[in-house]
C-alpha cells in the first residue's frame, strides 16, 4: 500500500490584532496549517478565540511573541499608526513581517523598514490585497497583452457606510488599495499629485477624498473615496483605446470588457456603444492568495509581489495626496531606486543597440545590428530593419515601418503609420561641411501620417511630405510634397494622386471624383491642388475589413484598366 506524501509543513505565523480585519487573517493562516500564535492588548479576546482554536496560544504581550523562537513570522492587523514600531521589533527579533496597509504612516519610517528588511535579510510585506485578487491579475495581463490598446486614463470609486475611523482619515483607510492597484496595471510613478478633501464628521479627520494623478506617460487617473457614502461601491474602469475594462468587486462579474467604438463622421467622433463582455476568472479568495504567497516567500526567501519597495511606492503617493489637500498640486521627484522597475514591452535583437534614456513604445520590433541613441522616442508597433540608425532627438511614431540601411538623423518628425523603403536617405543639414560645425541649425524634416518614401529616394532636409503621400524609388525630393501626391523623378515632380491604400488615381468623372481600385473610397480636389477623401477622414483608422489587402497590386491595376476600357466603349 502506497504511503500518502508528507506534507512539508508551514512556518508559524503570529497574528497580532485579532479585531475587525485581524479575524480575516487568523482564519486564512489557521486554515493553511501556519497559525502559531494569538495576539491582542484586549485579553479578554483570547477567551473567545480559544473556543474556536483551542490548540493555537494567545498572549496578550507583543515582546514575548518577538521572543518566541518558534515564531517565524508575524502579521500586523493593527492601527495604522502603530505599524511603523511593531514591524521594526519584528524585523530586529529576526522575524519576518506582514504589515496590513499603509506600511506606515511617515515617509522616512516607510523607507527606514525597506532599509532595515534588507539589513536583516527579512521577508517585508505589505498586505495591498487587490494585488492578489482575479480579477486584477487578469486585468493586468489582459493591459499586458495589449488587449485594452493605449490606455488613455483610470479612475476608481471606493465608497461605503461603515466603518468610520478616528485615528486615521479616509484617504489613509481606503485609497491605498486603488493607488497599488493604478501603480501595478501603470508600471510607473505619477509625477503631480492634487487632492481635495473634506471632514463633516471629525475636525481635521477627512471623510471624503477626490486625488487627481497625472503620470509620464500622459496617462491620468483619480481615485474618489467616502465613508459617508449611501450605499457600496468598489469600482475600477480602464479607459482603453481598443476596450474600457470595468472591475466591480460588488457585482456577480467582477471584471467586464466593453468594445466601445469612437468613428469618425464628417470630422467629427461619434461613439458606439457594444455589448459588455463578462470576463472568466477563478474563485480564489484574495486573502487566501495573499497570506499563501507570504507563506511561499518566507519559506522560499523570494520577494513578495506587495514587498516593502512596492509600500513605499504607495506611501509616497498617499504622503503626496495629504499634503496637496492644503498646499495645492504636489510634484513628485522620486529616486530612481524608488521607481517600479518595468519589464521591456520592445523587442530588441541581440545585436542591436538602444541606449539609456532612449523611449521605445510597447510592441516594436528593432532588428539586427540597429541602433537607437539617448533621447530618440520612437512609438508603439514600429519596425526597425536591419543597420538602421536612429538619432537622438528624433520623433517616431506609431505602427512606422523603417525599412534595412536607414539613417534618421535628428531633426526628423516622422508621424504614424509611415513607411521609409530601404536605403533611403534624409537629411539635416543643407550646406554641410567637415569644417564648419552647425549641430544647432539642423533643420526640421516632417514626414507626415501614412506617406511612403520608396528605396533609394532622398528627401532633403527642411521639406513636408505630406499625409499618405507616395515619392517613388529613387527620386530627390527637394521641395514640400502635397497630401496624397505621387512624385517621382530627380528632382521629383507631382506626376498624379494616390489613395490611401496606396493606387494612382484615375481622371476624376464628370463631377471630378476619383475613385481607389482597391477600396472604393472617393477621392476629389476640394481646391486646386488640394485633395481629400470624400468617405474617410484622414486622421481616422482603417476599418479593421480594410487593413489586410485582398488582391495583389498588379491584379488592382489590370482590374482597374479593364474598368476604364469598359467605360469608354
Amino acid at each position: 500500500m502506497e504511503s500518502e506524501p508528507i506534507l512539508k509543513p508551514r512556518a508559524s505565523v503570529a497574528v497580532v490584532g485579532v479585531g475587525y480585519w485581524g479575524k480575516n487573517l487568523v482564519r486564512n493562516f489557521y486554515d493553511l496549517g501556519a497559525l502559531g500564535m494569538l495576539c491582542d492588548s484586549v485579553e479578554s479576546v483570547g477567551v473567545n478565540y480559544a473556543l474556536k482554536y483551542p490548540d493555537v496560544r494567545f498572549d496578550s504581550d507583543y515582546t514575548r511573541v518577538l521572543a518566541d523562537p518558534s515564531i517565524q513570522a508575524v502579521a500586523l492587523a493593527t492601527p495604522a499608526i502603530a505599524h511603523y514600531e511593531m514591524a521594526k521589533a519584528a524585523l530586529e527579533a529576526g522575524k519576518d513581517v506582514l504589515v496590513e496597509k499603509p506600511l506606515a504612516i511617515d515617509v522616512r519610517h516607510g523607507e527606514d523598514l525597506v532599509r532595515l528588511a534588507a539589513a536583516k535579510g527579512r521577508i517585508l510585506m505589505v498586505g495591498h490585497i487587490l494585488r492578489y485578487h482575479p480579477a486584477i491579475l487578469k486585468l493586468q495581463q489582459l493591459i499586458r497583452e495589449g488587449a485594452l490598446g493605449k490606455i488613455n486614463y483610470l479612475y476608481s470609486n471606493r465608497l461605503n457606510i461603515g466603518k468610520i475611523r478616528s485615528e486615521e482619515n479616509i484617504l489613509w483607510s481606503f485609497a491605498p488599495h486603488d493607488i497599488s492597484v493604478m501603480l501595478s496595471l501603470l508600471n510607473e510613478m505619477p509625477t503631480r499629485v492634487t487632492c481635495q478633501g473634506s471632514a463633516y464628521l471629525n475636525r481635521d479627520v477627512a471623510d471624503v477624498t477626490l486625488s487627481h494623478f497625472d503620470f509620464p506617460s500622459g496617462v491620468q487617473a483619480h481615485i474618489f473615496v467616502s465613508w459617508l457614502h449611501p450605499f457600496k461601491e468598489q469600482r475600477l474602469v480602464v479607459v482603453g483605446s481598443e476596450k474600457m475594462a470595468v472591475f466591480d468587486d460588488t457585482a456577480e462579474h467582477k471584471l467586464v470588457l466593453y468594445p466601445h467604438k469612437v468613428t469618425w463622421e464628417n470630422r467629427l467622433p461619434t461613439a458606439v456603444k457594444a455589448n459588455g463582455e463578462p470576463v472568466a476568472l477563478d474563485d480564489s479568495e484574495p486573502l487566501r492568495a495573499e497570506c499563501r504567497h507570504f507563506l511561499d516567500c518566507v519559506e522560499s526567501r523570494t520577494s513578495p509581489v506587495s514587498n516593502g519597495a512596492e509600500g513605499l511606492r504607495v506611501l509616497r503617493v498617499l504622503d503626496a495626496c495629504q499634503r496637496a489637500i492644503g498646499n495645492g498640486a504636489i510634484h513628485l521627484d522620486l529616486p530612481e531606486a524608488d521607481l517600479p522597475k518595468k519589464e521591456r514591452a520592445y523587442f530588441a535583437h541581440e545585436s542591436a543597440y538602444v541606449d539609456e534614456g532612449a523611449e521605445i513604445g510597447e510592441g516594436t520590433k528593432i532588428w539586427h545590428f540597429s541602433h537607437v541613441m539617448k533621447g530618440a522616442h520612437i512609438g508603439q508597433r514600429s519596425i526597425i530593419g536591419q543597420n538602421v540608425n536612429v538619432d537622438g532627438g528624433t520623433s517616431i511614431g506609431n505602427n512606422v515601418k523603417i525599412q534595412n540601411n536607414v539613417s534618421v538623423y535628428t531633426g526628423a518628425v516622422i508621424e504614424d503609420d509611415v513607411f521609409l523603403g530601404p536605403s533611403c536617405v534624409l537629411t539635416n543639414v543643407s550646406n554641410p561641411r567637415s569644417q564648419v560645425n552647425r549641430h544647432s541649425l539642423y533643420e526640421t524634416t516632417l514626414l507626415k501620417r501614412g506617406c511612403t518614401i520608396g528605396a533609394n529616394a532622398t528627401i532633403v532636409c527642411g521639406v513636408t511630405i505630406g499625409r499618405y503621400a507616395f515619392v517613388g524609388a529613387g527620386s530627390v525630393v527637394t521641395k514640400n510634397v502635397p497630401d496624397f501626391a505621387l512624385t517621382v523623378g530627380n528632382p521629383a515632380r507631382q506626376m498624379g494622386w494616390m489613395s490611401r491604400h496606396g493606387h494612382r488615381l484615375e481622371s476624376p468623372d464628370a463631377d471630378g471624383v476619383m475613385r481607389c481600385p482597391e477600396t472604393g473610397y472617393r477621392y476629389a480636389e476640394v481646391e486646386p491642388g488640394v485633395l481629400r477623401c470624400l468617405d474617410l477622414d484622414e486622421e481616422a483608422p482603417l476599418p479593421a475589413e480594410l487593413r489586410v489587402s485582398s488582391k495583389p497590386y498588379r491584379e488592382v491595376k489590370e482590374e482597374a484598366k479593364y474598368e476604364c476600357s469598359a467605360a469608354r466603349s
